[in-house]
């Protein structure tokens, strides 16, 4: 007899919401002569040093599993890199663990904190797999929006109006993905401030802090107090242009080690261990190599906020990360109706706003991780674009008239 396959699956899976991000990347990747300013990549090769000694390692038959926690030896050097770059100090053999990403430190975080019906705060627009990492670990997630007005940064009223008794965390993300956002030493103290006085945890996620433009980063979890507080999510996959590897890492008090690497054991092993001994070529020879890269995007930068602002469109300047996050309100299409009619007839490849959350209506995210050659082109096709909006428009109005 057949079944219902539906009556099978997990209410809590079947719920999630797909990515809106991996919708218009399959798309674009359908159609030819796209540039893609979709997919948050690198679009650096990884650099050859870090490539060959994974190469070597596996050369040398390093092909067996590490201790679940990853290599000791990158554990310490990962424990140098944050004391170095960011004051924050962490033991390597019990307050560090590598991971297969940074998505499953994210994962395993939320795992070992949460209790169902706990909520987390999310500040909003946020990356697209916070909310159902935090479902899935049978959490509560409560949205924040927050604003261009304010270059996309929560105050600490919003997240006073926010809390309840049932609120376990907040999960920050500086620099951002989608808006570039970055918070500062003093905002950041605020934030401390509310954490302390409500007893919260915070799981910040600080994928982008090398790359950083305006302003020093800073770390949450070198705020004063806020080290017992704080579980600190990083990786290789921005900085040093490794995505495709699946390296992040986690830092936290030991106590929340202890139950995150027995979750890791049942779940995932350990990260393959030739990937760990190539990070641990990228921690550290690769300084100069990042600081190049994030040269690079600075540039790009500039002109993208330059141009889209030349185009009609208001744009914020992003403090972080590789995206800018302008309005296309102006033009008065939706972000979905504009991104769809923006790939169609100009085959430029950008992410619905809402995508992000809904405070990112009315905005697209462009990625600057491309070439300033592709990224030149793309503007010229998105200012076509927003021009052939602005004639329809006078079209339509003389009309009325």
């Amino acid at each position: 007899m057949s079944i219902d396959f539906q009556n099978y699956l997990s209410t809590t899976a079947k719920g999630l919401e797909p990515s809106g991000i991996r919708k218009f990347f399959d798309l674009a990747a359908s159609m030819e002569d796209v540039i893609s300013l979709g997919v948050g990549e690198p679009d650096f090769v990884t650099p050859w040093n870090i490539r060959e000694a994974a190469i070597e390692a596996l050369k040398d038959g390093h092909t067996s599993y590490t201790a679940n926690a990853g290599l000791l030896e990158l554990r310490q050097e990962i424990s140098k890199y944050l004391k170095r770059n960011f004051q924050t100090s962490y033991q390597p053999e019990d307050q560090v663990i590598v991971t297969v990403g940074a998505s499953q430190s994210l994962d395993l975080a939320f795992r070992a904190i949460l209790n169902p019906g706990d909520e987390v705060l999310i500040i909003e627009p946020a990356f697209v797999s916070y909310t159902a990492l935090v479902t899935l670990a049978g959490g509560v997630p409560i949205r924040i929006a927050t604003y261009a007005e304010n270059d996309f940064k929560v105050t600490p009223k919003q997240l006073e109006a926010a809390i309840t008794d049932r609120t376990k965390a907040i999960l920050l993300c500086s620099p951002s993905n989608p808006t570039g956002s970055c918070l500062n030493r003093a905002e950041l103290t605020e934030i401390a401030q509310v954490v302390d006085k409500h007893d919260l945890l915070v799981v910040t996620d600080e994928i982008y802090a090398e790359l950083s433009y305006d302003e020093e980063f800073t770390s949450f979890a070198a705020i004063p107090g806020m080290y017992d507080r704080t579980i600190l999510i990083n990786g290789f996959s921005k900085g040093f242009a490794m995505t495709g590897w699946r390296l992040g890492f986690l830092a936290a008090p030991r106590e929340f080690i202890q139950v995150m690497v027995k979750i890791y054991q049942f779940t995932t092993m350990c990260a393959p261990t030739m990937l760990q001994l190539g990070a641990l070529e990228a921690l550290r020879n690769s300084t100069e190599q990042v600081e190049k890269m994030r040269q690079h995007y600075w540039r790009r930068r500039n002109f993208m906020v330059q141009s889209l602002r030349k185009i009609g469109l208001d744009c914020h300047t992003p403090g972080g990360a590789f995206y800018v996050f302008p309005s296309i309100q102006k033009t008065g299409l939706t972000s979905e109706q504009f991104a769809a009619r923006l790939l169609q007839e100009e085959k430029v490849a950008v992410v619905p706003g809402n995508a992000f959350g809904d405070s990112g209506e009315g905005y697209i995210r462009c990625s600057y991780a491309a070439s300033i050659e592709q990224l030149e082109i793309a503007m010229q096709r998105i200012g076509r674009f927003v021009k052939s909006l602005e004639t329809t428009q006078e079209n339509v109005l003389e009309n009325v008239r």
